[in-house]
């Protein structure tokens, strides 16, 4: 496995959210969840507003070569268990299908755990679905373990 070229992890800005809404619809499961249409709907650049202004809300993107290969979202919780401990939520980790297997992924991942320590979580929580077992793997590869049942109801 060849490692990647130059990665830079940076803020997304509004015109990575094609990039970013392509990389979440190219699964089994996204392609069900995204809408992938020109123009994009309005509601991806509300949400992308909503997520700017928050400040326990980071939305990034890894770029190569200008182009964005990689996205992530970290999510800083305050909360009361653990004697008031933060913690932090990772969401939406994607790397651009054929950039996969190049250590972009990682890191992202790397990314976040420093910006996470750095912020004072006391721990960083994921979750991925049942089904993607190579990022299951890949998560434990990493330092993650197991943990908690994911259960979710939609709307």
């Amino acid at each position: 496995m060849s490692k990647t070229s130059a990665i830079a992890i940076r803020p997304a800005r509004r015109d990575d959210i094609g990039a970013i809404v392509a990389m979440l619809a190219d699964d089994h499961l996204g392609r069900g969840r995204e809408r992938i249409e020109e123009p994009l709907p309005q509601s991806y650049f509300d949400a992308f507003d909503r997520i700017a202004r928050d400040p326990n809300l980071q939305l990034v993107v890894a770029e190569e070569a200008g182009r964005v290969v990689g996205c992530l979202q970290l999510c800083l919780l305050p909360g009361l268990s653990s004697q008031g401990a933060s913690r932090a939520l990772v969401e939406d980790v994607r790397v651009a299908s054929d950039r996969r297997g190049r250590g972009i992924g990682e890191q992202l991942l790397q990314w976040a755990i420093g910006e996470a320590r750095a912020r004072r979580a006391a721990l960083m929580e994921l979750l991925t679905h049942q089904s993607r077992v190579d990022a299951q793997r890949f998560y434990e590869r990493l330092g993650f373990a197991r943990s908690h049942v994911g259960m979710v109801i939609r709307f």
